[in-house]
Formats: C-alpha cells, structure tokens, sequence
C-alpha cells in the first residue's frame, strides 16, 4: 500500500485512503441550468418541451414519489434546451431531467 497526500488548509499530510475514499463521486458545484430529481420516483406529466420559454414558478414536470404527486417549477426564467424525461420515466435520485439553456 502506498502513502497517499491529503492537504488541508495548505497543510499536507501522508495518509492511506481507504478504497471506498478512492470511489467516492467528487463534490460538483450546483449548475442552476440543469433540473435532477430530488426523489426517485415516477414521471406522470411533462409540461415543457426543448425551445419552450418558461418564467419562474411555471410548472415543468408533475412526478410520483412516496404515493404522493410532486411539481417541479421553474426556478427562474429561461428557454428549455433538453428534457430527458417522458411520461412513465422511473427516475432515481439525482437523475438529470431538464437542462436550460
């Protein structure tokens, strides 16, 4: 086993990582552009299309999860440029659903 370096605050230290460390997905800054699920779950309704103008608060997607029907509104003004989604789509956890442009 090799040492591995971990520097905190410009400090280094020599460590062993552990192979679950190694695995991990790294940390991604929010992109506000792109729309992920907040809950697995089922898609029931998909109110926008790619070059669809939306204003903050308009409905994009209604989505089963839990026995309970969630709408996802828009989170500010924008054109649509992909949905990745249709009606019946299982999605998980983080899944990508909608992007703008």
């Amino acid at each position: 086993m090799t040492m591995d370096k971990l520097i905190v605050d410009d400090t280094s230290y020599e460590t062993f990582f552990t192979e679950k460390y190694r695995k991990r997905i790294p940390w991604r800054p929010h992109d506000p552009k792109l729309v992920t699920a907040f809950l697995p779950g089922t898609i029931c309704e998909v109110r926008v299309a790619p070059g669809k103008k939306v204003n903050e608060g308009d409905t994009l997607f209604v989505f089963e999860a839990m026995k309970m029907m969630n709408t996802v509104l828009a989170h500010t003004n924008g054109t649509v440029k992909v949905v990745h989604i249709t009606v019946g789509t299982m999605v998980t956890k983080g899944q990508l659903l909608v992007e703008f442009q």
